[in-house]
């Protein structure tokens, strides 16, 4: 790896792997393609970055066939992140998301295939929303896919499309599905930094439904190590491979808040549920043997842990998250036809 092109680069885990990738391995040249749509923003990449000769930054959309073509030609490893994100930002305008992701991922994967000679390695930056909720008490690779929203369905699509490619075209792609992220730079729409800003602010908690749901949650530092060892492995043992990224325990959505609020000197008055936005997922823990095996990759940071650190940089960087905070919340329409903000 000399030179990688990294799509979706100013957006949450996009940055946070720029900066891991920049500390780690400081030779290797950095271009970062993000169209800087409200998730995607330069305040994410470090203030210094820009100004490295061996890093370079390209303005514009994953769908830009010509664009995209002119950066594959100066890298030789891709990593895909540029995605729509929002399971409930995608039931309330979900044809963006089949846009990006789903488009995107094909124009992203053409180009691989054009510039084959070159291309070392795609790795696609999945979800594991793809599966649904789960079907067995620990979700390996092997899963069922049964996406329950559009966004699931997008990211889905583009799963199985990156795949197909693999299958079809020979081009050297490799699939990870990370499981529930946090940690700094984190949108205030997702439920982590939604509840820690909510508590700064002395505000209500918002859960949807009794707050049972249960997630596997991945603290990002330790996705972006995971990321570079997928990179940095044989290829011989990744190639055409899907692997998940979890920590193999799952916590509640009630027991995030929990945590945050005792973080925070708060009792649980601040605690407040809404009804459960559509296509809510129960319960996902994530399989780790693949990863341990492949990478040699475990997560390291518990969650006690990887919220007290996200809690502490959200504390630090208030003027970044309150430019935000009008985009918070997303109105959905229910079954019933009520207004809920989600």
């Amino acid at each position: 790896m000399q030179s990688i092109l990294i799509t979706g680069g100013a957006g949450f885990i996009g940055s946070n792997f720029v900066d891991y990738l920049r500390k780690c391995r400081p030779g290797v040249e950095i271009h970062v393609l993000d169209a800087l749509t409200y998730a995607g923003d330069p305040d994410n990449l470090s203030p210094r970055i820009m100004d490295y000769p061996d890093f370079h930054f390209w303005y514009g959309n994953v769908c830009n066939a010509d664009l995209v073509d002119r950066v594959m030609q100066q890298v030789d490893t891709v990593i895909h992140f540029a995605a729509e994100s929002h399971v409930a930002r995608s039931i309330f305008d979900n044809a963006v998301f089949f846009q990006t992701d789903v488009m995107g991922t094909q124009v992203i994967a053409n180009q691989v295939l054009k510039h084959r000679r070159r291309i070392r390695r795609f790795v696609h930056i999945s979800t594991s929303e793809v599966y649904g909720t789960a079907l067995a008490p620990v979700m390996d690779e092997n899963h069922p896919l049964n996406p329950l929203t559009p966004y699931a369905s997008a990211k889905c699509g583009a799963d199985r499309l990156v795949y197909s490619y693999w299958k079809t075209y020979d081009i050297p792609a490799v699939i990870i599905r990370p499981f529930n992220q946090y940690g700094p730079h984190q949108h205030l729409e997702k439920c982590v930094p939604r509840f820690i800003t909510a508590a700064l602010e002395d505000e209500p908690l918002t859960i949807h439904g009794d707050g049972s749901a249960a997630r596997d949650w991945v603290y990002v530092r330790d996705t972006c190590a995971a990321l570079l060892a997928v990179l940095e492995a044989p290829l011989d043992d990744v190639l055409g491979q899907v692997i998940n990224l979890g920590t193999g325990s799952a916590v509640s959505v009630a027991q995030i808040a929990q945590t945050i609020l005792e973080l925070t000197s708060h009792d649980e008055s601040l605690m407040q549920t809404v009804p459960d936005r559509p296509g809510q997922v129960q319960r996902h823990i994530s399989s780790t043997e693949k990863a341990a095996r492949l990478l040699g990759w475990r997560a390291r940071t518990d969650i006690e842990t990887g919220l007290e650190r996200t809690l502490a940089w959200y504390r630090e960087n208030e003027d970044w998250w309150r430019r935000r905070m009008w985009m918070r919340n997303v109105e959905l329409t229910m079954a019933d036809g009520s207004k809920v903000l989600h």
